[in-house]
């Protein structure tokens, strides 16, 4: 018997979930000071102080889809 496949599609996948969590907790601070004041300069730090954050969250939506 096969499984449906919008079952798997629906379930909670819990690493990705986890690592865009941790990753936006390490830049709250950054993304308060942006949403108060957004400068160029302001962006280009926080790529630069947090590379690995901004990686994961940009690499979210492909983990999320490898996943299922």
């Amino acid at each position: 018997m096969k499984r449906s496949g919008g079952i798997r599609s629906l379930r909670l996948q819990p690493i990705p979930l986890l690592l865009a969590l941790l990753a936006v907790l390490d830049l709250r601070v950054e993304l308060q000071l942006l949403n108060d004041h957004f400068t160029l300069t302001s962006l280009v730090a926080l790529v630069h102080h947090h590379p690995l954050a901004v990686c994961v969250l940009v690499l979210t939506p492909w983990l999320w889809s490898r996943c299922a």
